[in-house]
């Protein structure tokens, strides 16, 4: 349980309501993060309503997402992201021992750009005012300046949900832990639970 109350859709003001609802069922299972976010209507809107635009739009290949995604989740230790996250990076055709093992210096059926995403993603969370113009002049053979753009964005914003899932202590949906378990995944792999 979150250390707020749930805010309910019929709660929020006429104009935040398609997005909260979109968001919980169309963008992953997040409704008790959007239950969190209602009690500032205007976040849900903003917040929120820039994923969904940024989903739709699709510019940055979804394996490359998923993949700064975890990596960001698994440096920050936020187990709600991990969980979310680990299942649709597996879609993405990694292995679960790739995914487990993400942060490792080899990672089993990573190539170059995997690599590079991993490894940017890094840097970004931990140490960004050290990067290298090596960095870009890298992902710019791979991506366009648009997607080099959004997968900053997306990974900066994902510590940004990591430290408030983890500060408002936002519990985990029904159903996350056994999809994670349906595809391989053990919850030992999650931060903060024992490894089997």
């Amino acid at each position: 349980m979150a250390r707020v109350r749930d805010v309910e859709i019929d709660e929020v003001p006429e104009d935040t309501r398609e997005t909260y609802q979109e968001f919980a069922n169309e963008y992953g299972p997040f409704i008790n993060q959007v239950k969190v976010f209602a009690h500032r209507p205007v976040a849900v809107r903003h917040i929120m309503g820039l994923l969904l635009e940024l989903k739709k739009e699709a510019i940055l290949p979804k394996r490359y997402l998923e993949i700064a995604l975890v990596v960001v989740s698994k440096l920050n230790e936020c187990t709600y992201c991990v969980a979310h996250h680990t299942p649709r990076l597996i879609e993405q055709g990694l292995s679960v021992a790739a995914v487990e093992n993400i942060l490792a210096d080899e990672i089993e059926g990573f190539d170059e750009v995997d690599m590079l995403v991993r490894n940017y993603a890094v840097q970004v969370t931990e140490k960004p005012q050290y990067m290298r113009d090596q960095i870009f002049a890298d992902l710019k053979k791979h991506f366009t300046e648009e997607q080099i753009v959004e997968l900053t964005l997306r990974t900066a914003l994902c510590g940004f949900f990591n430290r408030f899932n983890d500060a408002m202590q936002i519990g985990m949906e029904d159903g996350v832990v056994a999809d994670m378990l349906a595809h391989g995944v053990s919850e030992g792999s999650l931060p903060g639970h024992p490894a089997e």
